[in-house]
Formats: C-alpha cells, sequence, structure tokens
C-alpha cells in the first residue's frame, strides 16, 4: 500500500477524518500495514502493545479463552473501527486475543503518534474518548444482556442491532452475519445450538426468513416488539 493510498484509507476512518492533511500525513508516515490472512493472530493475550489498530477491511475477533479451553468472543471488529487504545494509556498487557476471522488489512499506529494527535487535536481526543466510552456502554450491555435477556430477546437484539447498520430508517431490512454462527452465539454469550433453534423459532413466526448467511427481516417493528416480550 503507498503512502498516498495509506493516507487516504486512514482519512476515512471515524477516528482520523478531522485531521489537517499535515497531520494525516504524519500518521501515515509513521503507520504500518499488516495483511492477515483467515484465522492469522493479530497479538495474543498477555501481550504489552505499543500500538493501537484500525481495519481498513476484513474483520477481527477479540476473545478469551477459560482455563477449559471453551472460547468467549468479547468483540467483532469491523472496517473503520479502531481497538487496543485503551491499553496505550493504562500501559497493561492485553486481556484478549486478536484474531483475523476472514482476510483482513490492518493499519498498527505507533503509541507515539496516537499522542502526537491528542496533544495537537482537540477534535481527535473528543473521539477517542467517545470510542472508548461506546466501548464500554456496549461492555455493559452485555453484561446486562447476560443477565437480564432471554436467549430470543439477545438474538432478536442482536438482529435489530446488525439491521440498523445496514438500512437504519427502512422497513424491512436483510441483513449478512458477518461471522459464523458459532462466533455470534459465543459474542452472545450463547451455546452454537440455542442460536440456531432461536433463529428458527424467529423463522417459524415469520419474523425473519434465513438463506445461509443472509436474513431477511420483513417487518422491523414487528421484529422489534417480539424482543421486547417475555418469550
Amino acid at each position: 500500500m503507498t503512502p498516498h493510498t495509506l493516507k487516504n484509507n486512514l482519512a476515512r476512518l471515524p477516528l482520523f477524518c478531522e485531521l489537517q492533511p499535515q497531520e494525516l500525513e504524519r500518521i501515515a508516515a509513521g503507520t504500518s500495514v499488516a495483511q492477515l490472512a483467515r484465522d492469522d493472530i493479530l497479538f495474543h493475550v498477555g501481550r504489552k502493545l505499543e500500538h493501537c489498530y484500525c481495519i481498513i477491511n476484513g474483520q477481527i475477533k477479540l476473545s478469551v479463552t477459560a482455563p477449559s479451553g471453551a472460547e468467549k468472543v468479547v468483540e467483532l471488529v469491523g472496517p473503520g473501527r479502531s481497538f487496543a487504545e485503551a491499553l496505550l494509556f493504562l500501559d497493561l498487557p492485553s486481556p484478549v486475543t486478536a484474531q483475523a476471522i476472514e482476510h483482513s488489512t490492518i493499519a498498527i499506529i505507533p503509541k507515539s503518534l496516537i499522542f502526537d494527535c491528542i496533544d495537537h487535536s482537540r477534535e481527535f481526543t473528543y473521539r477517542m474518548l467517545a470510542g472508548l466510552s461506546l466501548r464500554l456502554h456496549h461492555l455493559i450491555s452485555d453484561l446486562e444482556s447476560y443477565c437480564l435477556l432471554t436467549s430470543s430477546q439477545r438474538v432478536v437484539g442482536y438482529l435489530l442491532e446488525e439491521a440498523q447498520k445496514t438500512s437504519p430508517t427502512t422497513f424491512h431490512s436483510r441483513i449478512v452475519l458477518p461471522a459464523n454462527k458459532n462466533l455470534i452465539a459465543s459474542r452472545l454469550h450463547l451455546t452454537p445450538e440455542t442460536f440456531s433453534r432461536t433463529l428458527h423459532q424467529l423463522a417459524d413466526e415469520g419474523l425473519i426468513k434465513v438463506t445461509r448467511k443472509s436474513i431477511d427481516i420483513p417487518n422491523l417493528d414487528q421484529l422489534r416488539c417480539y424482543g421486547r416480550e417475555p418469550n
């Protein structure tokens, strides 16, 4: 990837979109790019990080492994998203492993460049704080979901969240699952069997139509109402 192409890709990322051209050039000059094949590990749990990462394309799985060997997916991170910023400030080892679940292009940005952006751009600082706050909000919502919501409500909530990304103002929606069902089930703190059974139940009731990884939602309002019911 040429410096010019990298600069253009960085400029499209929410974290950097308000930077001045000369600031983007400085970031691009100090940024490296990694091409990850499916299942490649970007970093393991316990590693001390000196970079944050932005996904140009592809998808990264952040996960932890229990002593039993069972994997728990903490987050699935897609294009335009950044991760590992908080660890730069905490100076702590990573609590998760980052692994590509498809071919991915990752911008690797050194800690020194991030701190330089903070020193020179108030907007950059605001966006980084907003991103970290949003991630904390999602983690709290996940905890609430595990403790208070039924499996059906968790699946419905996930489908509605994905629909919001693709067609936020339409009456119906078609989404493509961003990962295999086992990973999504882990993300929702469900077994794969429960996730699949819930999808079948929703399909039987006419609320969704499943075609491999594509899911059609003919009536978003009906699905929202279903998600609010105790089931």
